[in-house]
């Protein structure tokens, strides 16, 4: 997996604490419709594996078995809030 990371992201994820955790969310809208989750913080109720340390340490969750190609990182607007894209969209498919 190559992983692209914006020099935002990469300071964001850094000022809180060097971890990242993604992971696929499904919605009950549009007909289940999965997207990507992002966050420096790992979510309740998952379990995770370090995927990989590119200037911070990824963690994916365990059962997650297709990786894909790319995972983009960003962080978007005044909070820097982080997002993650898979192979460049924002839901998995």
């Amino acid at each position: 997996m190559r992983i692209v990371v914006s020099p935002h992201a990469a300071e964001a994820i850094e000022e809180q604490g060097g971890r990242l955790y993604v992971w696929p969310e499904r919605s009950r809208c549009c007909g289940g419709t999965t997207t990507l989750a992002a966050s420096t913080s790992p979510p309740a109720k998952r379990d995770f594996r370090l995927e990989a340390s590119v200037g911070f340490e990824l963690y994916v969750p365990t059962r997650l078995t297709r990786l894909p190609d790319e995972l983009h990182v960003d962080a978007r607007g005044r909070s820097r809030r982080i997002q993650a894209y898979w192979n460049g969209c924002a839901w998995v498919v």
